[in-house]
């Protein structure tokens, strides 16, 4: 299988998430977050209380089947996995691979439950809890059939989701950063580029690659509204933001 792994994975995919301004927007960043960890498919949701017994009415957003969702409920499986219910109290990343180790335990996911991952290609996976602004936990459970994550990937995926977090609570509130508000390295970029510095460069200076800085450049270009980096410029000192 074939995904990113790269120093700036991070990097590129929190500036993702963070300039998502619609709910649509934020669905095609988490799929690109899906694909870049080789995952098949994300999956976002409340934490299910301890009387929910049906995941499909905790769903927000996701890429799974709607069979999968389907024949999960069928068979009342949420109940039976503590590591999706266990999300209520805990904040810790909770991770699963069939096939690597050792079976499952039955008080983690139910016999049915493992089938039914298996079957739908979702042999590995992880769910990432946070809150939501009105005090909601959410969980961000990704799977797919790829190999187990190293702990900096865990680490790494909880950091994104924190972004992906913040994104979706703005958005839910309808309170989305200004659009002239730009991020500190984005601002860093747009410095450099008005004093003449092309992608390459910028790059040599910030240890970044040319791809990383043109991601700054593009969102700091969609946030201040503008078409190119010289309409970029001159709003930024316009507005103040460089000197």
């Amino acid at each position: 299988m074939s995904y990113m792994i790269t120093a700036e994975r991070q990097i590129l995919l929190s500036a993702e998430l963070a300039t998502a301004r619609t709910q649509s927007a934020l669905l095609q960043a988490l799929e690109r977050t899906t694909v870049a960890f080789g995952f098949n498919y994300f999956l976002l949701m409340n934490a299910p209380a301890p009387e929910d017994a049906m995941l499909g009415p905790l769903i927000i957003e996701a890429s799974m089947p709607r069979s999968f969702v389907r024949d999960l409920d069928q068979g009342q499986m949420l109940r039976s996995c503590t590591m999706i219910t266990r999300a209520r109290h805990s904040v810790l990343p909770q991770s699963w691979h069939m096939g690597e180790k050792a079976p499952i335990p039955e008080m983690e996911f139910s016999r049915d439950f493992q089938l039914l991952l298996v079957n739908y290609k979702q042999s590995m996976g992880i769910t990432v809890p946070v809150n939501s602004t009105d005090g909601q936990r959410l969980i961000f459970w990704f799977s797919g059939n790829r190999t187990s994550l190293s702990q900096s990937e865990m680490n790494e995926l909880a950091m994104i989701m924190l972004q992906a977090s913040d994104s979706y609570n703005s958005i839910k509130r309808g309170n989305v950063s200004p659009p002239h508000s730009l991020s500190a390295r984005e601002l860093e970029v747009v410095r450099w580029t008005a004093q003449g510095k092309t992608s390459i460069e910028i790059g040599q200076i910030l240890s970044l690659s040319d791809h990383t800085i043109n991601a700054y450049m593009t969102n700091a270009i969609k946030k201040l509204d503008c078409v190119n980096r010289t309409q970029l410029v001159a709003k930024a000192i316009r507005l103040k933001l460089i000197s």
